[in-house]
């Protein structure tokens, strides 16, 4: 991905959401375009226009970080889109390359450490995922399993999340809040290009959904960036209804850039039995020994 145009995109986008009533300005005239002009971003910044343009066009390696934290503080940055802009900073730099999550160099698809297999393999209260910043998942217990059953069923979704929210319509009755899920994997994505910008397999990824999925193309067209570390979703499993779960999302300190996501249910509530059901059927399903017909 080219980072400059990634930059000026982000860049100018955070300025247009920034009315000058909200960076303590007259709305004096009218504007030809919403939010700031760069004349007034670079005021506020304490920086001359030109210098600011240029930091506008894309041009961030070797900015300093005063710089950096005037323009965030001006466009009125939340703590996702800061981390943002300095990763692209650092990726302009060339100082990403110390953070870079480490390639896995084994043909076919990345590999988890058997142990945190295991630690998958413990939590049975409830489903639980690996993912790296591209939302593939690399490794799940069982419940996750059978929680993501259409996901897993279809080759087609690649085992990957924003693959089977865009290209998969099983993903319109699994997500009963699908465009809030739309935004999330979409701001993910995003996030993860500003940390790793020359990721191939993103960029592919980026550019099949790009091609395939108007949602997704309008999407990405926002530069939109969050953080989703715990919430709650609901979800509509295919065999077990109506779910309500609470979500934590960890990084994993043994495996830059991978992260692992455990859904749980509130005790007591209908939720909390309908994965009490799914891992009754799951662990059924997976004892139940395969049957060969033979003539006699």
């Amino acid at each position: 991905m080219d980072n400059r145009e990634e930059v000026r995109e982000f860049l100018t986008s955070r300025r247009a959401k920034i009315s000058p009533e909200q960076a303590g300005l007259p709305s004096g005239s009218r504007r030809r375009v919403p939010g700031l002009r760069r004349s007034e971003v670079a005021a506020l910044a304490d920086m001359s226009v030109e210098y600011y343009a240029k930091l506008e066009r894309g041009h961030l390696a070797g900015v300093s970080p005063t710089v950096l934290e005037a323009v965030a503080r001006v466009l009125q940055l939340d703590d996702a889109e800061r981390a943002h802009l300095l990763n692209l900073a650092q990726a302009a730099d060339g100082t990403d390359v110390l953070t870079r999550p480490r390639r896995r160099h084994a043909k076919g698809r990345q590999q988890v450490h058997r142990s945190l297999q295991w630690t998958l393999d413990a939590i049975t209260a409830g489903p639980a995922v690996v993912c790296n910043g591209r939302l593939d998942i690399l490794a799940s217990n069982r419940l996750a399993r059978a929680f993501y059953t259409d996901l897993f069923a279809n080759p087609a979704d690649q085992q990957n999340l924003a693959h089977f929210q865009f290209l998969d319509p099983a993903s319109r009755r699994f997500y009963p809040d699908w465009d809030l899920f739309a935004d999330m994997a979409v701001a993910n994505l995003h996030a993860q290009a500003g940390r790793t910008p020359h990721d191939k397999d993103l960029h592919d990824l980026v550019g099949e959904l790009s091609t395939r999925s108007e949602e997704f193309r309008t999407r990405w067209g926002a530069h939109n960036v969050r953080r989703h570390g715990t919430g709650t979703k609901r979800f509509h499993h295919p065999t077990v209804g109506e779910l309500t779960l609470a979500y934590e999302s960890l990084d994993l300190a043994a495996d830059p850039g991978l992260h692992m996501t455990v859904y749980a249910a509130e005790p007591g509530s209908p939720s909390e039995e309908g994965l009490r059901l799914l891992s009754s059927l799951a662990a059924t399903e997976d004892s139940t020994p395969d049957v060969q017909h033979t003539t006699g």
